[in-house]
């Protein structure tokens, strides 16, 4: 049965023998075959000279996808041109007056019949057949190009929707750090309610609206429940038009001061080098994107920056297209030349069978590594802990591995990706991003526990406000960002909360053998905040405790001699600097039921 399968393929190419032999039959179609071999290779020096080229001017880096449109569409204008070049010359020089015909046509056996179809071969002159070799690298070399424009166009749709998604960012933030002119004003107006908004008073409200340092508080304001007061109104035709110009000026003012040496490398970059040393228009979007919209400085990576940053990023459906596209169209060119596609399938069936047996672990982790894509398990830069403990950020996720990395980079973890399919996974980055940072602390028995709880209270305010990264930005989430009271713009710690909080949250939680043990909770934005938010609600919990004579017990037995009496008259001294503390901050929820934690 194989040995006729194998027959049956050999018989299929036939053709390609025949072509052989009429070319080696022919002096004329020799030198137009070589003619077209140096053409090709012309083709090969122009487009690579060509590219090279159009990768060097302003125009890729402002234009990027009409850039890579050029370059890609250039490729069928260049076979066009050869095609017809070689017509014109085979119709000048009339190489093929005498066709050379196959007179015979390869008839399959019964045998080789039951695994195939008799194909009808048309007599071909050597006109004809050299026509079908110029139409074919026509077809191959137009294949090519439409596999690559679409992905283009594709890209292209995506980056126009991530722009609209840049500019409703632009909307909420009611302007970036690097606009001109106050850019959201000149398009929006802000409109006061008509009615005095809920968590401030009608005096406030109607003093406030006197002024414009008043208006730009309101505008400013946020509810308990993080809502805006107010509306806007729109003072120009098509805002999302002014807004993209604005950007692509800030982008032009970028790519100016990389190419006159005004930068912070402090000397000019070069355009088209394979270590990227600017970048072009989308990358520097997606740069601000991941940068919380701040401006990028000019020179202020290192060359060839963001080609590393995405070096090891899995390939978008967008970049595998091109080649299912070119691999249909040479199954097509295939069987336009009249090899059986049933029998090639045939006859490699067996070895699929067996190489898909030996990458079964293979196709397992692609599988797993689609079904984490698609149902969005995690994602690159996300915070998992997995069932055998270990805890760290997804650096890379692979057809076949993934990588996890250690929060403190200490190490990374490589796992089968088909492993993650069936594991237990706790995800810290999903959604709801809020990670509780608890400190616990015991104190004294000879302190209030109201009291205490009132001072904690405090020190949750206070780290509330002051707890902030290098950025400037609030670690700890909440509803109102304290930014506003100041009438500054939000840094973003009020924004994407689902879920109900009220904090800081103080628990009372054990009688101990020489302390009351409470604990102080508060809702940082993501997992690495709580460490350093952690810490400073430690320092500012020893200032307070210390201002108002808290006292922490040592970790020993104590035998009072008539000192106790002493020590409660030391402590009595500052109750009513404690009640004070109580009366402005209350103590929390202790005492007003039990509500679930």
């Amino acid at each position: 049965m194989a040995e006729e399968i194998i027959e049956a393929v050999v018989g299929q190419t036939s053709e390609f023998e025949n072509i052989s032999e009429l070319i080696a039959s022919s002096e004329a179609l020799q030198i137009a075959f070589t003619i077209l071999i140096i053409g090709i290779i012309g083709i090969s020096l122009v487009y690579r000279v060509f590219s090279k080229w159009v990768s060097s001017q302003k125009f890729t880096y402002v234009k990027p996808h009409f850039s890579r449109f050029v370059r890609v569409g250039v490729l069928p204008f260049f076979a066009i041109i050869l095609i017809t070049s070689m017509n014109v010359y085979i119709q000048s020089f009339d190489l093929f007056d005498n066709p050379i015909i196959s007179d015979s046509q390869d008839v399959l056996t019964d045998t080789q019949e039951s695994f195939t179809t008799q194909i009808d071969r048309k007599n071909l002159s050597s006109a004809e057949t050299f026509a079908k070799i110029l139409n074919t690298i026509n077809i191959l070399v137009i294949g090519y190009s439409i596999a690559h424009l679409i992905p283009i166009m594709i890209s292209k749709h995506e980056k126009s929707n991530l722009e609209k998604e840049d500019y409703e960012s632009w909307k909420e933030m009611r302007g970036f750090l690097d606009d001109k002119d106050d850019l959201f004003h000149r398009c929006f107006k802000w409109v006061p309610p008509k009615n005095t908004p809920e968590d401030i008073s009608d005096e406030d409200f109607l003093n406030n609206l006197k002024t414009e340092e008043g208006k730009k508080f309101l505008e400013e304001f946020r509810t308990t429940k993080g809502l805006p007061i107010g509306s806007y109104e729109q003072l120009v035709k098509n805002p999302f038009e002014v807004w993209k110009q604005s950007e692509r000026g800030k982008y032009i003012d970028y790519f100016e001061k990389c190419i006159s040496g005004n930068n912070q490398s402090g000397k000019k970059l070069r355009l088209g080098q394979d270590e990227e040393e600017i970048y072009p228009i989308d990358t520097w979007r997606e740069e601000k994107r991941l940068e919380s919209y701040e401006p990028i400085i000019a020179g202020g990576r290192p060359p060839g920056y963001a080609t590393r940053k995405r070096k090891n990023l899995p390939k978008t459906i967008s970049q595998i297209l091109p080649l299912g596209i070119f691999v249909a169209v040479i199954i097509g060119v295939v069987n336009w030349w009249g090899f059986d596609l049933f029998v090639l399938a045939t006859a490699t069936g067996g070895l699929a069978i067996g190489v898909g047996l030996a990458l079964q672990e293979t196709m397992q982790n692609y599988f797993a590594y689609i079904l984490i894509r698609k149902d969005k398990i995690f994602a690159e830069g996300e915070r998992i802990k997995l069932d055998t403990g270990y805890n760290g950020y997804v650096h890379k996720i692979t057809p076949r591995v993934t990588y996890i990395r250690d929060a403190l980079n200490e190490s990374f973890a490589v796992i089968p990706t088909r492993q993650l399919v069936n594991a237990q996974i706790i995800n810290y980055s999903k959604e709801i991003k809020m990670v509780p940072a608890i400190v616990q602390v015991g104190v004294s028995y000879l302190n209030d526990p109201k009291q205490v709880s009132a001072i904690l209270v405090k020190v949750g305010k206070r780290v509330m406000n002051e707890s902030v990264d290098n950025k400037g930005r609030h670690l700890v989430t909440q509803l109102r960002c304290p930014y506003l009271e100041e009438n500054k713009p939000s840094c973003g710690c009020d924004k994407d909360i689902h879920v109900d909080i009220n904090q800081p949250v103080v628990r009372f939680n054990n009688f101990n053998d020489s302390s009351l043990d409470f604990s102080l909770w508060l809702y940082v934005r993501d997992y690495g905040s709580q460490f350093k938010a952690k810490t400073e609600m430690r320092i500012i919990m020893y200032e307070e405790f210390k201002k108002y004579d808290i006292r922490i017990p040592w970790p020993i037995r104590t035998v009072y001699q008539g000192d106790e009496k002493r020590e409660q008259e030391e402590i009595d001294k500052l109750t009513e600097q404690r009640d004070d503390v109580v009366d402005e901050y209350g103590i929390g929820d202790i005492g007003r039921g039990s509500g679930e934690e």
